[in-house]
């Protein structure tokens, strides 16, 4: 009887527990990687996000080889259980070892497939915290705000920490990091580190070029690095060249500057490839060698100590289903210019969404100021702009979409996630992006033909759940704003919402 180990494709790295706790007896354990062609039906996802993964996971299989592993690999297969069953017959399977499944739906299905053999989950040690370990932390405290868990986890980890306090004096400087692009301003962003795509690379892509179901966006160019070697080059030039000036312009967005000073370091982190806290330290350590700018460092670091490690925390242990909510009851449907970015005429939201179709990726203002924002004050449906999220982005999984999209993104937790809702006029867009300067639409107009519709859709969103939004105290002086208008103006704002939304 064999021992066997079954990979999943956000599962990447050496060390993941399954793997390493079967290291020294590897010649005795089988190992499997399963390409389900069902799972990719699931939504039309982007062709870079599912080349991305199944390179990455042949790439893994590879090495895993050349470490003395037995490795059954299923490209293409119809459905996961079909070659899991087959895989275990062949090798007299006993018993299945994974890391546990960050989708929590999906780890719930595995116990339904009627196998003959034990299914034993290990930790998922692609975060820091345990579930078990945030549930602690929320039963310490009152409240369960993301800037108390992060100040923790700086405690916890001892991360810029000069002994109880943090370095420097402050725990959060994202106030030194908003600075908006100005007219004339030459930022001198960094290019993106890519990669020239090798032989098994380039057989995915043309697997999925052609494959017999609906998927989104361009295969090629296809830059991204599919091995942990290559995420570590991404990981060290960022913090080589990039992390010194990463901080002032991060909520930035500005015309064919996808990434900005962005790290892209989602994208393998979500996967495996790298690990949580070898990014931190790499960058603690730039800090203390080379004296950068704290407010940099700090941003960068809070984004995975604090952010990152939250919205998981939250995922596992919330005991009620984010992906059924929706406080606003919104139900408009998705505009097709989500999947097809020439249809809007609106240069921020064609903007990025070309770059989505492009690239699978966009930054976190342009999903949360720009999409997100647009579609919650537009009453679209969260379920909808939730598949999209997922299907869109080369790092979106179920623990970050819910939470979130669904959370942050569209407050359809009601408050669960944020204190208030993430709307805004064109006036926030304005401010941070260059997008309004090339657009036929007035940022600064509420009505009228050429109005901006970030403007009366956002308007409208608050006259029309004003009721609600009055329990949410940080509302209260945007709501006073809204009854400061005349009545001629809120209905001339209803009528121009309603005919757009038509």
């Amino acid at each position: 009887m064999t021992t066997g180990i079954w990979i999943l494709g956000d599962q990447l790295h050496p060390q993941q527990t399954a793997l390493a706790t079967h290291w020294h007896n590897r010649h005795r354990v089988s190992v499997i990687f399963i390409e389900s062609l069902e799972y990719a039906q699931q939504r039309p996802y982007h062709q870079q996000k599912l080349i991305f993964i199944w390179s990455a996971m042949r790439h893994f299989a590879a090495e895993l080889r050349q470490q003395g592993w037995s490795v059954s690999y299923f490209p293409a297969a119809a459905c996961f259980f079909d070659p899991l069953s087959h895989w275990i017959e062949e090798n007299q399977i006993s018993e299945i070892w994974m890391m546990a499944p960050s989708d929590r739906s999906f780890a719930e299905a595995i116990y339904q497939f009627p196998l003959p053999c034990k299914i034993i989950f290990t930790e998922n040690n692609n975060f820091l915290w345990s579930r078990e370990e945030f549930t602690q932390w929320q039963k310490g405290g009152k409240r369960w705000l993301m800037e108390d868990f992060y100040r923790q986890g700086r405690r916890k980890f001892q991360i810029l920490m000069a002994s109880d306090r943090p370095v420097g004096g402050t725990w959060n400087l994202d106030k030194e990091n908003r600075r908006p692009p100005k007219k004339g301003e030459s930022l001198q962003t960094p290019t993106p580190l890519r990669f020239i795509p090798d032989e098994i690379t380039q057989s995915v892509i043309e697997q999925v070029k052609h494959l017999p179901f609906p998927t989104y966006g361009w295969a090629e160019p296809f830059g991204w690095g599919v091995t942990r070697e290559q995420a570590l080059q991404v990981r060290d030039r960022f913090v080589r060249e990039i992390l010194p000036t990463f901080g002032p312009y991060q909520d930035a967005m500005v015309t064919g500057e996808p990434t900005m000073w962005h790290s892209l370091l989602s994208v393998y982190l979500n996967i495996g490839l790298l690990q949580p806290l070898e990014v931190i330290r790499a960058a603690e350590e730039a800090y203390y060698e080379r004296d950068l700018p704290l407010n940099s460092v700090e941003g960068f670091i809070r984004q995975i100590l604090g952010w990152r490690e939250y919205m998981q925390g939250i995922y596992q242990t919330w005991n009620r289903d984010f992906a059924t909510m929706n406080w606003f009851q919104h139900t408009h449907p998705l505009p097709d210019f989500f999947w097809d970015s020439q249809k809007t005429e609106m240069n921020c939201l064609r903007e990025v969404l070309q770059q989505v179709e492009k690239t699978g990726y966009a930054h976190h203002i342009q999903r949360l100021m720009v999409l997100a924002n647009f579609a919650l004050i537009a009453g679209c449906s969260p379920q909808e702009v939730k598949n999209w999220f997922h299907a869109a982005f080369i790092d979106a999984y179920d623990w970050v979409m819910q939470t979130n999209v669904m959370g942050m993104g569209l407050f359809a937790d009601g408050g669960a996630i944020a204190s208030k809702p993430y709307a805004a006029s064109a006036n926030y867009i304005n401010k941070m992006s260059d997008y309004c300067r090339g657009c036929q639409y007035n940022p600064k107009k509420r009505i009228g033909e050429d109005a901006c519709p970030f403007n009366y859709l956002y308007w409208n969103f608050l006259e029309r759940h004003q009721e609600k939004l009055r329990s949410l105290h940080r509302m209260g002086m945007v709501l006073k704003n809204l009854h400061r208008m005349s009545e001629s103006e809120r209905v001339a704002i209803r009528q121009q919402a309603a005919e757009f939304l038509s």
